[in-house]
């Protein structure tokens, strides 16, 4: 049987944060069939990405806090092995679906590993960090996840503006939004010696720049709508999302008169309000496309 401390490490609850690059995935996705939606959900929410958060706990050995889990237990061997049989068991389930999408989850898995593993850490690296997390967790699982519905081959899918568009749209919003999980963890990464880009930031760095890029990311999401849809889903968005700006300016004020209010707490909330926003957005565009 599984300890408590590992199930804990593998924070599957918070692939609930992870949910609006696979929302939006589908939302461009011409046809959905229920096979493909139950081997995609599985393979990556359930086994995928907890895989790679115990996978990096192991690696961390964090005593603080960490995304999803307040007092982290520490950690054993059981997570180790257990990481990897999750990503072995996703890789399983993806071979349901095909042989594309299960290779695909093999290469995000390399690269998860890579991102925590202590001859590799990826992790220590700002910028290189920022663009792989951004890159694998946005355009990678949203191309992956439309290769697998429609059996197209890459060469084209990458033929495809109006895909390749949302696909950088995903890794745009992760860059924004990315380093705010990181801001509550300075003391630490420090101590690991991992430079995060939200460190070398500085705290009300981090702010500015997620206020900065998030913008122009949102931007990009306007123009795609208008461009490939209707004016009416760029205007739902920006709707949709009033309620994460509210929080974040208000977070923001805070943070600006005591660093110290960058906290895990508030982090999370942060992230909870806009990964719902952005779920109920793009799962209400897949009804409408799908269910007009």
């Amino acid at each position: 049987m599984i300890k408590k401390s590992t199930w804990l490490h593998l924070r599957i609850p918070f692939s609930y944060f992870l949910l609006p690059v696979y929302f939006f995935s589908l939302s461009v996705i011409p046809e959905l069939n229920i096979w493909d939606l139950v081997i995609s959900f599985l393979a990556i929410h359930l086994f995928l990405y907890p895989a790679s958060n115990g996978y990096n706990s192991y690696f961390d050995k964090d005593e603080e806090s960490i995304g999803g889990l307040e007092n982290p237990p520490p950690v054993d061997k059981e997570l180790y092995s257990t990481a990897l049989i999750f990503d072995l068991l996703a890789i399983v389930v993806a071979l349901a679906g095909s042989w594309q999408f299960a290779v695909a989850l093999f290469i995000y898995g390399l690269i998860s590993k890579a991102y925590s593993h202590d001859k590799i850490r990826l992790k220590k690296f700002p910028v290189i960090s920022w663009i792989v997390v951004s890159f694998f967790q946005g355009s990678f699982i949203f191309l992956s996840v439309y290769q697998l519905f429609t059996g197209e081959n890459w060469a084209e899918i990458f033929q495809k503006l109006g895909i390749i568009v949302p696909a950088l749209l995903s890794t745009a919003m992760l860059m924004g939004s990315y380093p705010m999980t990181q801001v509550y963890q300075h003391e630490e990464d420090g101590k690991r010696g991992d430079l995060t880009i939200s460190r070398m930031l500085g705290i009300r760095g981090t702010f500015i720049f997620t206020m900065v890029f998030f913008s122009l990311a949102m931007g990009g999401f306007a123009w795609f709508y208008i461009n490939w849809f209707d004016e009416i889903y760029a205007i739902g968005l920006f709707v949709a999302l009033f309620p994460v700006l509210i929080y974040f300016l208000y977070w923001f004020w805070q943070v600006y008169k005591n660093p110290l209010k960058a906290d895990f707490k508030s982090t999370m909330k942060l992230n909870f309000i806009s990964a719902t926003c952005f779920n109920l957005f793009f799962f209400s565009t897949i009804l409408a496309r799908h269910l007009a």
